[in-house]
């Protein structure tokens, strides 16, 4: 009798024993459960660079065509208009919203107008009526950036510095060389010099919106308006588009 319990008692823990290896197996056999990848973020769009880009655009405004190569007369004006284009060059820090930065941009432009003027001095005409043609040949820049960035959107101001060339050239209403003609007319030999350029220094301020459209890339649009430093001399109003790469921006 106790060896049949005995024999009963034995055949339980074996079996038992046995179910116990045949669960750890299949447990080992079991795929590991798959852990959820770490969420990963777009980081937010940075301003933060140095950047070269090309911009164009169109101009319009007047100047004094005898002031560029002479004081004599009194003041005249000129409507000119053209076109521009040319490259840029800057480097600009965005912390938060706030970005700064200095721009520098050199443009050929073919700025031109052309009207015929009958030269005053003191309000007295002066016995001859000239074509005076003017242009806008070369401008360049250099000013200081500061704008709101919110994402791949900044708003900006800039002002600073413009260097101006300027060209005039003189003919009679005829087409001759008024240096030649005013001699015959009572004119002084030397009195006016019929072709002349001047560099001149003024200011420009101005603002726009830049959109970026990749991490480095972005176009921008704006308006500016510059006056020599005299400005009766020359008042120019632009409307120009640009697209700027970036680098070397802040991770």
């Amino acid at each position: 009798m106790r060896t049949a319990i005995g024999l009963t008692f034995a055949i339980t823990i074996s079996v038992g024993f046995a179910g116990a290896i045949s669960s750890a197996a299949m447990g080992a056999d079991l795929a590991p459960m798959p852990t959820k990848a770490a969420t990963t973020q777009t980081p937010p769009f940075n301003w933060s660079g140095v950047y070269f880009g090309v911009n164009g655009g169109g101009a319009w405004g007047n100047q004094d065509p005898f002031n560029v190569i002479t004081n004599r007369f009194d003041e005249a004006n000129i409507n000119f208009s053209g076109g521009m284009g040319g490259g840029t060059v800057g480097i600009q820090l965005q912390e938060s919203y706030l970005l700064v930065g200095l721009e520098s941009d050199f443009d050929w432009a073919g700025i031109k107008g052309s009207s015929v003027l009958t030269p005053t001095i003191l309000g007295v005409a002066q016995p001859f009526t000239l074509n005076a043609t003017t242009n806008l040949d070369r401008y360049a820049t250099l000013r200081a950036r500061v704008g709101y960035a919110h994402d791949n959107w900044l708003f900006f101001l800039t002002s600073g510095l413009a260097l101006i060339h300027a060209e005039t050239n003189l003919t009679t209403v005829s087409g001759a060389d008024p240096c030649t003609t005013l001699t015959v007319i009572g004119g002084t030999p030397g009195f006016l010099t019929c072709h002349g350029t001047n560099l001149r220094l003024g200011l420009t301020a101005g603002g726009g919106f830049e959109y970026g459209f990749t991490p480095n890339w972005s176009a921008k649009i704006e308006y500016r308006y510059t006056g020599a430093a005299s400005l009766e001399l020359s008042h120019i109003n632009q409307v120009l588009v640009g697209v700027n790469y970036r680098f070397g921006l802040t991770p």
